[in-house]
């Protein structure tokens, strides 16, 4: 383990690197996880729709399936992974290589087995791993990590990780309650993790602002940090008839209820100012050396 983090630390230290290379980059990916503290909220759901509003928007979205043992994205899309991280971390494929293309062009790597080899990397298998995704990085404006929901190891990791963790909840007490104990945790190892809620088969803006009042109310008595509503989306029955189609409903059903919600939603995320870690370090390169914090 000591081997591994020297090596991470020598490679972070390497990202900026050198003048010529930090003249041809143009920007590095913000880096955002998709989280919930427990299953069943509609998180892949939201994570799928938002990414494709986000590209409606003209922005270049990626969304990394990385919920071990459950991953579900392509599911959802109605597509046949052909390759996953396994094969990446196998080096049987290069990233663009497992990097497969869902609705409406949208990109995605699915997660598979590979997620869980992710956490025991080798040296030279997480040397490979970070230049990847390095190079990717900076084709895109956003990658979006779906995690499992609640509070594995595995999930607490990116979301420590990550420029910015938004949490999934509904307005019932049971998924209220877990979504609080997952920012608490998660604040407890890493006090600079930004949060932002996203209130999901609400029935309307005066439920979801209860939820939010209730969740933002503990969390300032209790951890002394704000957490912003991003929006909500309604209690819409389309959606489920999309996923019986594997079909995003945002595609599905552009006109409904649910679909506006997600469009205002992508709207406000790009205008609200972008939170961020206290550190300063964003996109690849933060996201790094917030792993590696973990690593040690």
């Amino acid at each position: 383990m000591n081997d591994q983090a020297q090596s991470l630390r020598r490679l972070v230290s390497k990202l900026d690197g050198s003048p010529e290379r930090q003249a041809s980059r143009t920007h590095s990916a913000r880096i955002l996880t998709v989280s919930s503290g427990k299953g069943g909220v509609g998180k892949s759901n939201f994570t799928l729709n938002f990414a494709l509003a986000l590209r409606t928007l003209g922005r270049k979205v990626l969304i990394f399936d990385a919920d071990i043992g459950m991953a579900n994205i392509d599911v959802l899309m109605g597509v046949r992974a052909r390759y996953n991280l396994y094969h990446l971390l196998k080096g049987e494929r290069n990233l663009e290589e497992i990097i497969e293309l869902g609705s409406n062009g949208l990109p995605f790597i699915a997660g598979g087995s590979g997620m869980a080899d992710l956490f025991t990397l080798s040296e030279s298998d997480l040397n490979y791993f970070t230049s990847q995704i390095e190079e990717i990085s900076e084709k895109m404006d956003y990658i979006i990590f779906d995690t499992g929901a609640g509070l594995s190891k595995e999930t607490v990791k990116f979301i420590t990780a990550a420029d910015e963790c938004i949490v999934v909840t509904t307005p019932e007490p049971t998924s209220i309650t877990d979504a609080y104990a997952l920012i608490k945790v998660v604040h407890g190892m890493e006090q600079q993790v930004p949060f932002r809620l996203v209130i999901n088969r609400a029935s309307g803006q005066q439920e979801a602002q209860q939820v939010t009042d209730k969740l933002s109310l503990v969390a300032k008595r209790f951890l002394d940090i704000e957490i912003p509503m991003l929006g909500y989306m309604h209690d819409d029955s389309h959606v489920m008839q999309a996923v019986k189609k594997q079909i995003p409903f945002l595609t599905a059903f552009p006109s409904c209820a649910a679909s506006r919600d997600i469009q205002r939603l992508a709207m406000r995320y790009l205008e609200v100012p972008q939170i961020g870690q206290k550190d300063t370090l964003t996109g690849i390169k933060g996201f790094m050396h917030r792993w590696l914090k973990r690593t040690k």
